[in-house]
């Protein structure tokens, strides 16, 4: 099979992983390498689906010894098949590079053989592009779950990200449609990339010559929407690994019906508008301060109608309204239409004086949104909506809006 055909199969093969985002490293390059991931390193471009297409986003083979029911490249599945060898991605990356094609490589994989064989493949794709070609530009790579620790730190010299799948929300969903698959040896790798990342910025704190090790930090993804596990479970699980892996990121990837599934997957994908709301609450553990439970307090599922920090807002409505000179950031932040940058901006302006609507509307803030729960130095005629029933409604998002997710 020649290397078109191969690219042809394994780029498909590569699209369910939604994982690559490529923000995050700074990786100078050198005068006489090829790439680097700063200034023009690096092109933000994502498709309307929100999957990032600056990078080659292709897997080193769909060949694999796992059975996973909801993947397309279970090895009981009947499509074609296609290995890459590690000198042919190398190739094919530069050759895009070059032609200002891509920014970077995401590679990932099938497990082939083992996942020790399979991580050894993928740690020298990055090698070589680093050591024979000074190639500088960005590299993720997939971690193999299970693959022995030395490998994951070679890897983890060479690429700027590493990654590793938790794949489905619980155990129980593992156990149902992955059951070769476990939730310990997945976390496991996690580990020791935390390790890895943790030990390399503390001697990058002593020194600016200590070797890196995956400097984009490291991130993971989840199927949402093939087994009836619901979103609290979903968030539960990624809080826990914040904080226990210190992962850079969770992706959320609805499930797609994949040809030939098996008869009890679900037959269509869930509404993109309920992996749009699990990013929606990702964010507001990361950044605002919320914890799991309390996105889900009334129900186990995130409403597709209303983003959740302004669900949480109208359950507690004996939280506001706030005054903008007297709130803490904690409680600032829990204002809908407010963000981390608006809050900033108020904490910075009130030192100054008195801030009016006109003034909280120069700095950025959207009024319409957050008019109903604050208090400013002037009088404001959206409190009156408060405590009435019509609050929702005002939020409601206009049903053009609600098409982009369409299923």
């Amino acid at each position: 099979m020649d290397v078109r055909k191969k690219l042809e199969i394994l780029a498909e093969a590569a699209r369910y992983d939604a994982s690559c985002a490529s923000s995050g490293s700074k990786r100078e390059g050198s005068k006489t390498g090829l790439g680097n991931t700063q200034g023009m390193g690096i092109c933000h471009s994502y498709t309307p689906d929100g999957r990032c297409v600056s990078l080659l986003k292709i897997l080193l083979t769909n060949v694999c010894i796992y059975d996973c029911r909801y993947c397309v490249n279970r090895v009981s599945n009947d499509v074609p098949r296609a290995r890459f060898t590690p000198r042919e991605v190398v190739w094919l990356t530069l050759e895009f590079y070059k032609r200002n094609y891509i920014e970077g490589l995401f590679l990932s994989s099938g497990i082939v053989k083992s996942a020790d064989f399979t991580m050894e493949q993928l740690a020298e794709v990055a090698r070589s592009l680093r050591e024979d070609h000074g190639f500088g530009g960005y590299i993720h790579l997939k971690a193999a779950p299970g693959a022995s620790p030395e490998l994951i730190a070679r890897a983890g010299r060479y690429a700027d990200r590493l990654s590793a799948n938790i794949e489905l929300p619980t155990q129980a969903d593992l156990d149902q449609l992955a059951p070769a698959k476990s939730v310990d040896e997945i976390e496991g790798t996690m580990g020791v990339i935390s390790r890895g990342v943790k030990v390399a910025k503390a001697e990058a704190r002593k020194s600016k010559h200590a070797p890196v090790f995956s400097p984009a930090g490291h991130s993971t993804q989840m199927v949402v929407g093939a087994t009836p596990t619901p979103d609290a479970a979903i968030i539960d699980t990624a809080q826990r690994l914040y904080r226990r892996h210190r992962l850079s990121r969770v992706y959320y990837s609805a499930y797609s019906p994949i040809p030939r599934a098996d008869g009890d997957l679900p037959k269509t994908r869930p509404p993109l508008v309920r992996e749009h709301r699990l990013y929606q609450a990702d964010w507001l553990i990361r950044h605002y301060g919320f914890g799991a439970h309390e996105l889900f307090e009334a129900s186990p599922d995130l409403s597709l109608d209303l983003d959740p920090k302004l669900e949480w807002a109208l359950r507690h409505r004996e939280w506001f309204p706030l005054d903008v000179h007297r709130a803490t950031r904690r409680q600032l932040l829990r204002v809908p239409g407010l963000g981390t940058t608006s809050v900033d901006r108020i904490l910075d302006a009130r030192r100054h004086g008195r801030l009016r609507l006109a003034d909280l509307a120069r700095l950025g803030l959207d009024l319409r949104k957050a008019g109903p729960f604050i208090v400013a130095a002037d009088p404001n005629p959206a409190l009156a909506l408060l405590d009435t029933a019509e609050l929702p409604e005002r939020y409601a998002p206009p049903a053009e809006q609600l098409q982009l997710f369409a299923a």
